[in-house]
């Protein structure tokens, strides 16, 4: 039995002790009977807790930052009214704010037979799955001098998905799409290897792309168009080992990769190309593979929710032997992982040419803008031993992306707000000048 603040404001105006407000019914009967009588009703009274009956509704997936709401509905089987506060709990990541998290409690008042809903309003502050845990009730009497308190689990989960904020770069780069492959006012011809069509000459066009034949059978000279190459594939390779658990600025590595890789997917379907997934450390994580361009993004958004870095070096020979077998024939592989010397010199490189000899390799990393201001600080001592600090570390990761460039890939490094459309614009390139 859960005693409230009004029965102790009472045993206090009845001078009754508050040591004897313990289990000791016998010592409350003897010295204040009418109050430990009024307890014993009230707390008879109160609806019983164990029977109450507990369903959910609601919103099954939301996008990080924005707002969910999860229905419990309250079913009272019993003859008594029921006067309770109640406490839905969620782990503590589905509120920002102790304020937010307040509406999980709530006060509420179900008479006998009936149902009454409650709404729990959630704001996730990280990716993955959030669970409801327990409900907490605690039904008062009458009086309100005495409760009954219990738990029921009442199971729902809430898949918090990425933000995808890179999508406001999405219509800049389908604009320059729609450049290379002709379909717009601009006289832009793309690289690509496919035939387009025949059209006049006109100054400042290739003269190799004249076609001497069709110019003999006409009285102009014409040139050959050529668009981009289409049905190609991509597979998008993100490395969730140790390296993309560190944080640049607010975010893990791995969420500023995701980004990066959402946003390339949706160019790369609307550019008619096909992109599978493939999230790896020591063992496949998740794999999107044959699904069509309508359904892609959506499958790899829900598939990349719930992952999170591991706390392991990458197996790279494993990585590179999941990419092989992901990628049976030709295709560009993007790679989004870091360019920390020693996992790349003693894990990437010696596999790097399995990959090359075959395929397309682009390598995109995230780098940490704070880097970029340590080495632009001179005006105190501090700042300038900072700064030594902050050139060597950036002069390494040129290094290590020098290297990779030997290799035969093509490497793109930027900070987390940049990543996402310096990828889509390294895409474009390969895409124009006909290397995918």
């Amino acid at each position: 039995m859960a005693l409230t603040g009004r029965t102790a404001l009472l045993a206090a105006l009845g001078s009754l002790p508050v040591g004897i407000l313990a289990p000791s019914w016998t010592g409350m009967l003897a010295v204040n009977a009418p109050l430990s009588l009024a307890i014993l009703c009230d707390y008879a009274l109160a609806a019983p807790v164990r029977t109450l009956q507990f369903t959910r509704s609601g919103d099954t997936t939301v996008r990080l930052g924005e707002i969910a709401e999860v229905q419990l509905t309250v079913t009272n089987p019993s003859r008594r009214r029921l006067r309770a506060h109640l406490r839905d709990a969620w782990p503590p990541s589905s509120w920002p704010t102790e304020a937010e998290q307040a509406s999980s409690r709530q006060a509420l008042t179900v008479p006998a037979g009936e149902r009454r809903r409650l709404s729990t309003i959630l704001r996730p502050t990280r990716r993955g799955d959030r669970r409801a845990e327990r409900v907490t009730v605690r039904s008062f009497g009458p009086l309100g001098l005495a409760a009954r308190q219990g738990n029921h689990e009442v199971p729902w989960r809430v898949r918090v998905l990425p933000p995808f904020t890179s999508r406001k770069h999405l219509p800049s780069r389908l604009a320059r799409l729609r450049e290379l492959d002709g379909r717009t006012s601009v006289l832009t011809r793309g690289e690509g290897t496919e035939f387009d069509s025949l059209r006049a000459y006109v100054p400042g066009d290739d003269t190799r792309s004249i076609d001497w034949r069709a110019t003999a059978r006409q009285s102009a000279v014409v040139v050959r168009t050529w668009r981009p190459e289409r049905d190609r594939h991509i597979l998008v390779v993100l490395d969730t080992g140790r390296t993309s658990a560190g944080r640049v600025g607010d975010v893990p590595r791995l969420d500023a990769s995701l980004d990066a890789a959402l946003l390339l997917t949706a160019l790369a379907t609307r550019a008619g190309d096909r992109v599978d997934l493939l999230a790896y450390d020591r063992r496949i994580r998740t794999h999107v593979q044959g699904r069509s361009a309508g359904e892609v993004l959506s499958a790899m958004v829900k598939a990349l929710a719930p992952i999170e870095p591991a706390l392991v070096e990458t197996d790279a020979r494993g990585l590179s032997t999941a990419v092989l077998a992901g990628a049976p024939r030709r295709s560009l592989i993007v790679l989004l992982t870091g360019l920390d010397a020693a996992p790349v010199e003693e894990g990437l490189l010696p596999v790097l040419h399995r990959l090359t000899q075959r395929h397309t390799v682009l390598v995109a990393s995230v780098a940490d803008p704070h880097i970029e201001k340590m080495a632009e600080a001179r005006k105190t001592v501090d700042a300038v031993y900072q700064a030594a600090a902050g050139e060597q570390a950036r002069a390494r990761r040129l290094r290590t992306a020098e290297q990779l460039r030997r290799h035969g890939a093509v490497v793109v490094d930027a900070t987390p707000d940049n990543l996402a459309p310096a990828l889509a614009d390294a895409y474009l390139a390969l895409k124009g000048a006909g290397r995918l």
